[in-house]
């Protein structure tokens, strides 16, 4: 039976909102039709690309890893990520690994409900704003005030993006 205190055995957006409710965090779910591209998703919920954050699950040489929060309208900047880590190699896991390390399919990442609670570095522009990301089900999106995000889990917040080339 689902630990709803936990998430543990909760599958998805389901994960998502008893994370969420254990936190004290409003979160809206709201179901949409299936986006080819961010800048698809970003017009279907009628907003700018730069609306919707980007969850990367970066891998440590270590094999532990961190979430980074970017904006829909940039990239993840490596360089910059590494400095604010304090490591000299990160890189995005293959699907499997993604999947077993955050419990969520690629495209439905999320750090709320995450199965493993892994730091998260959150890029300077999606502070004060109310943002999308994914809802840990693919045809969802979770709408959350970003500053309440990032004070819920203890993000760091840092310049961790470039303009997508």
């Amino acid at each position: 039976m689902p630990d709803p205190a936990t998430g543990e055995g909760l599958h998805g957006i389901d994960r998502v909102r008893a994370a969420a409710a254990a936190r004290g965090l409003d979160v809206e779910i709201r179901e949409r039709p299936a986006a080819n591209s961010l800048a698809e998703a970003a017009a279907i919920l009628g907003i700018p690309p730069a609306g919707i954050v980007k969850t990367l699950v970066v891998k440590r040489s270590d094999d532990t890893y961190l979430f980074a929060l970017i904006p829909g309208d940039r990239a993840i900047s490596w360089p910059k990520l590494r400095t604010v880590v304090g490591v000299n190699k990160l890189q995005l896991p293959d699907p499997a690994r993604a999947l077993a390390a955050t419990g969520y399919e690629r495209g439905t990442i999320v750090p709320i409900g995450s199965t493993h609670e892994w730091p998260i570095y959150a890029d300077g522009a999606i502070v004060g704003r109310r943002i999308a990301m994914g809802a840990g089900a693919h045809g969802y999106s979770m709408f959350v005030e970003a500053d309440e995000l990032i004070a819920a889990y203890g993000a760091t917040v840092a310049d961790i993006s470039q303009p997508i080339d």
